[in-house]
């Protein structure tokens, strides 16, 4: 990749979103909504840096919920991953409203609605300045969007992963709904994340970003929050291993 451009931190990025992110109170995807960071992210691409998108799905379906209602577990977490596509498509419509190129790649097979995700064709999108959105997770049950979210950044050369959170400003000690005043932490390694048990990302995940030293930048999806990350500014929590730990 080329280097970074002037006023950008990171050359490439993969910005991992929940479904939660698309919608409002009343609708699982709103329109508004849904324009309003597809604007966030225009500007972001606006400094230059390749931007891959995973979206979840939990907005319309969540695998596990279903599970534990009586589902089988393996046709739950299907059914999320074709919500995730669902939230993609809504998310390229409201780019492409505002000028941005984007693709959708599909996990598994949808070829009437977006196109196969190939780990090199992902790439030559996202060098030719085109905005990819990785849809159905990894295509596979029992795993996360977050680790699609990993696997994505891993494979595409990502320089970090950006988590764009709906409720809040980062990672605190504690749920903040359920601990009043908790703590706010800045800045902790991977392994603190996973031994104290943060909502950060799923174990799975952490320990793929851990073991690869993939940084994870955790934000509230608010303002120009994504632009803010993007120009090297703090935002947040960062989630890094340092080298040689």
């Amino acid at each position: 990749m080329e280097a970074a451009p002037p006023g950008a931190a990171f050359d490439r990025v993969l910005l991992k979103l929940s479904g939660q992110a698309l919608g409002g109170e009343t609708r699982a995807i709103d329109p508004a909504t849904t324009k309003q960071l597809a604007g966030s992210i225009k500007v972001a691409r606006s400094l230059g840096v390749d931007i891959a998108i995973v979206v979840g799905g939990g907005n319309i379906f969540r695998g596990m919920a279903a599970a534990a209602g009586g589902m089988d577990r393996a046709t739950g977490d299907y059914i999320g991953m074709i919500a995730t596509v669902q939230n993609a498509l809504a998310l390229q419509d409201a780019l492409e409203e505002e000028g941005v190129d984007t693709r959708v790649m599909s996990a598994f097979e949808i070829r009437a609605v977006c196109e196969p995700y190939i780990r090199r064709r992902a790439i030559r999108h996202l060098e030719k300045g085109r905005v990819v959105i990785c849809a159905a997770g990894t295509g596979n049950p029992y795993f996360s969007t977050d680790s699609a979210a990993a696997l994505r950044a891993l494979e595409l050369e990502a320089d970090a992963i950006l988590m764009a959170k709906r409720e809040y400003d980062g990672v605190f000690a504690a749920d903040p709904e359920k601990v009043p005043g908790a703590e706010f932490i800045p800045e902790l390694t991977h392994l603190e994340a996973i031994e104290r048990g943060l909502k950060v990302m799923d174990t799975t995940a952490l320990s793929l970003c851990m073991d690869n030293n993939m940084p994870i930048h955790v934000f509230k999806m608010t303002g120009d929050n994504i632009v803010r990350v993007l120009s090297g500014e703090r935002v947040g929590t960062v989630v890094r291993t340092p080298a040689g730990s």
